[in-house]
């Protein structure tokens, strides 16, 4: 068996730098969390939400999943959704997709990948919804990187039209849809132009 104690070295340097700056910082969160932001991404290992927002622990609540995908069927991203919004609290909820998505891309090709192309029908719907834009694109890496971005901003359609954020904007509770793009090969992150704080704002970006 192949030995990962580097991992474990690792973690005992990150936990004397963090207690050598804050002796205090996992007493404090051992007492609970109380993060305003729910983070729905990608699983690509290239794209971890603490490191590329500058957040530390306690701050974000993540749910990950392959090419960021929004679906009413999953209970899994419904059950996170549900416990950040009715039991956190919180008040940002960040779609993030990024370029150079793999997900993106195995759900253009003619070739069957398995089991994860049921899951990437869902990136196939919205190329045929967008196909006349996409089409119109005649750079395929332009194209490719376009995708990628209404994927994500379908996903913050998906998320708003979710009886869990429907309910929540019904009862007036302070709760925004944003919708960001990681750049892989230069490290940022972009905000597109959806921002959704009610239903009014979903409906004019469902309406396009």
């Amino acid at each position: 068996m192949k030995s990962l104690e580097h991992l474990f070295e690792n973690n005992r340097k990150w936990v004397n730098q963090i207690s050598r700056s804050d002796p205090t910082f996992f007493t404090k969160l051992a007492k609970g969390q109380s993060p305003e932001i729910l983070w729905i991404g990608c699983s690509d290992s290239r794209v971890p939400p603490n490191e590329i927002t500058g957040l530390v622990s306690g701050e974000l609540f993540v749910h990950r999943n392959i090419a960021n995908l929004v679906i009413h069927t999953d209970m899994n991203c419904l059950s996170v959704l549900q416990y950040a919004v009715d039991v956190l609290k919180v008040k940002y909820i960040i779609i993030c997709g990024h370029y150079g998505c793999g997900g993106v891309k195995a759900s253009l090709d003619s070739h069957p990948h398995g089991l994860v192309d049921n899951w990437l029908r869902n990136i196939r719907d919205v190329y045929k919804k967008n196909e006349r834009e996409l089409t119109g694109i005649a750079d395929e890496e332009q194209r490719f990187d376009r995708l990628c971005e209404l994927s994500a901003i379908e996903q913050v359609i998906n998320v708003g039209n979710t009886t869990i954020v429907q309910d929540a904007w019904q009862r007036g509770q302070d709760l925004t849809i944003h919708c960001w793009m990681y750049g892989i090969a230069d490290g940022r992150l972009r905000e597109l132009e959806e921002c959704v704080s009610s239903d009014k704002d979903l409906r004019q970006i469902a309406n396009r």
